[in-house]
């Protein structure tokens, strides 16, 4: 008998086939291969028959020739930083894609001279906090840690940054405020107790030796009870310069997050220096945001290590197109109207429960994350599923991470997009089968 296995098609005349043909154009030819030779493989094992092969190496190819996965965000934090943080708005998504080609970042069309670099960016941010007096009080890096970092390596080289021991936070993956600030050459000079810092606690440690007084929002936790800290507005007073980090971006007051420092506020209270995060609550791209007086911004963007820490051309155009566009999803997320939540959920349990899906909708709370207003929940409402529908969303296309309380499989509406839900009703339905 004439074994099945001659009857795989070549290597090579795979590759030539249309559809394949494309993808080598679009993914590159070595994961086209792969796909290939993993379809060849499931032939030669009987899995499939020789004639499937084609079909079985295109239907196997991934979206992109990135390993990144696309992911709905179905767990109610509106900034999950191991999904990615803040998801980019439609506006930033086509500036990225206008900034991937050759572009004018550095360069000015109208005389052919070199441009300030970033300027589209910096003039946008400064026009949506004109407390800064204009572009002259931005600068962007390219995380807030970055910020922090060249505040110390400009302001405080060799010198102290005195700070309150209830500001001493970590900012993530074991990364701390004193050990960032101390690898650019300052030393830390703690004042306070944990829970109570007085302003006599500055004044006594300050000497010739004090680079700047910094201030910590400490976004992720909350102390409370005996508690006392010493506001933006009275440690101005003092004859240093005084850097404020507000952590999650916010760059004016939220009726929801009525306890969230915001850059407009820390400035008008006399901060020298504020950092925030670009891609927390302003919902823009990773960046570290600096904003405050002329001359000191003036000296950390002269920093030779300001270059490190700069950004790229894509960073700058979703930021700039995330200030000056629409209101960006993370922003959507917050503001959504939980009537409207509890509506969709229940229209989505209800088409669920008529496929067979032990579907329920639920009232839960959603959280900001991302090292953001500790502590403040926001109504929401979810799609309630059986626990073992958790595990095979995740693996799903598109993937699904939603969170497990109680033995159930939650998918959080209040971090999906209303468009979203005909594809989140798909992937619940794909994992029946």
């Amino acid at each position: 008998m004439t074994d099945v296995r001659r009857h795989i098609p070549r290597t090579d005349v795979l590759l030539g086939e249309p559809r394949l043909a494309k993808a080598v154009d679009d993914l590159g030819r070595d994961l086209v291969k792969s796909a290939v030779t993993a379809a060849q493989n499931r032939a030669r094992a009987g899995e499939i028959a020789p004639e499937a092969v084609v079909e079985e190496a295109v239907a196997s190819l991934p979206t992109s020739a990135s390993s990144l996965r696309e992911v709905l965000n179905a767990t109610g934090v509106l900034v999950h930083t191991n999904l990615g943080r803040a998801p980019l708005s439609a506006a930033a998504l086509k500036a990225v894609r206008t900034a991937g080609g050759s572009t004018d970042v550095e360069f000015d069309l109208t005389d052919g001279r070199r441009a300030r670099r970033g300027r589209g960016a910096l003039d946008a941010l400064a026009r949506a906090l004109p407390e800064v007096g204009g572009v002259d009080g931005v600068h962007v890096v390219n995380n807030n840690a970055a910020a922090l970092l060249l505040c110390a390596l400009v302001l405080a080289p060799g010198k102290e940054i005195i700070i309150s021991r209830g500001e001493l936070v970590e900012i993530g993956d074991s990364f701390r405020i004193p050990d960032l600030v101390t690898s650019a050459g300052a030393r830390l000079r703690e004042v306070g107790a944990t829970n109570r810092t007085r302003l006599s606690d500055y004044t006594d440690a300050l000497g010739p030796d004090t680079g700047f007084v910094l201030k910590v929002h400490p976004s992720n936790f909350r102390v409370t009870g005996f508690t006392s800290q010493v506001p933006v507005s009275r440690l101005s007073r003092l004859d240093v310069p005084v850097v404020v980090d507000i952590g999650s971006g916010l760059l004016r007051p939220h009726p929801r997050l009525p306890d969230e420092p915001d850059a407009a506020t820390a400035l008008a209270a006399g901060a020298d220096v504020v950092t925030a995060s670009g891609d927390k609550l302003l919902g823009g791209p990773q960046a570290g945001l600096l904003f405050g007086d002329h001359a000191l911004l003036r000296r950390l963007r002269r920093h030779p290590a300001a270059r490190a820490l700069r950004v790229d051309k894509l960073t700058l155009a979703a930021l700039e197109a995330t200030v000056r566009g629409p209101e960006p999803p993370v922003r959507r997320f917050l503001d959504a109207d939980v009537d409207a939540l509890r509506a969709r959920a229940e229209r989505i349990a209800t088409v669920l429960t008529r496929r067979g899906v032990d579907a329920k909708a639920v009232s839960t709370t959603a959280a900001v994350g991302g090292g953001g207003a500790p502590g403040v929940e926001l109504p929401s409402a979810a799609v309630s599923l059986s626990e073992d529908y958790a595990p095979r969303l995740r693996l799903g296309e598109p993937a699904v991470v939603g969170r497990v309380e109680r033995g159930r499989c939650l998918l959080d509406l209040r971090t999906v997009e209303p468009e979203e839900d005909e594809r989140l009703v798909e992937a619940v339905s794909r994992c029946m089968s």
